[in-house]
């Protein structure tokens, strides 16, 4: 269990090259327009992505793949994956990033895969490596909360401290959706942060921008 920690640690590290500081998942958006300015607002925004959008998603998706025998049952998760991005700029940056990360975890792992959006090639990582889906979902959830908290440290910008501090209340939330998730597949995906999917599709049309989404 101590080795799975260490590996997700490492694969959902910042410093793991999957370029995720590059991407705000729509968040520069809200923030360019005012609309998020506190950690307060953040810490709610954060949530109902998590709860109600990509975060509870990418769980499923990331257990669909784990749960794959074969690589034609993985690469019908991976089109339902695809087909599920809200926008071109979600669509690039879930590819993108997945794509970077299975190419590393290819050469230091020996896990080789095909290209595939960022939570079905942790999946499918996670699978051919022996470590168990509710794990990885929980971590991965987490670094995508830490993503966009740098996101807010920057732009807002907020304090390291608050941010850190929104990070350990969504901490709860993360164990909840992983486990929750357990027994879930493709027919249980949904979403309704609404809100998040409209910043994200309106990124792409931001005269001045930072990040890729």
């Amino acid at each position: 269990m101590i080795t799975d920690i260490l590996t997700l640690s490492q694969w959902l590290s910042p410093s793991f090259p999957v370029g995720a500081f590059a991407y705000s998942h729509g968040l520069e958006t809200e923030i360019q327009a005012g609309r998020l300015n506190s950690a307060s607002g953040l810490q709610d925004w954060l949530a109902d992505i998590l709860e109600h959008g990509a975060g509870r998603s990418d769980c499923i998706l990331l257990r669909a793949a784990h749960a794959c025998d074969d690589l034609e049952t993985l690469a019908h998760v991976e089109a339902t994956a695809r087909a599920f991005a809200p926008g071109a700029e979600r669509l690039r940056e879930t590819q993108l990033q997945g794509a970077a990360f299975g190419e590393t975890v290819a050469a230091i792992w020996t896990a080789a895969q095909p290209e595939l959006s960022y939570p079905v090639a942790l999946g499918r990582a996670a699978r051919l490596c022996g470590i168990d889906p509710s794990l990885a979902a929980a971590l991965y959830l987490q670094a995508f909360a830490s993503n966009l908290v740098s996101v807010a440290v920057r732009l807002v910008p907020l304090g390291q401290t608050e941010g850190q501090r929104v990070l350990a209340a969504l901490a709860p939330l993360c164990q909840t959706l992983a486990a929750a998730s357990n027994g879930t597949g493709l027919d249980d995906l949904s979403s309704s942060a609404f809100m998040s999917d409209i910043a994200a599709m309106r990124h792409e049309t931001l005269n001045h921008r930072i990040f890729r989404s």
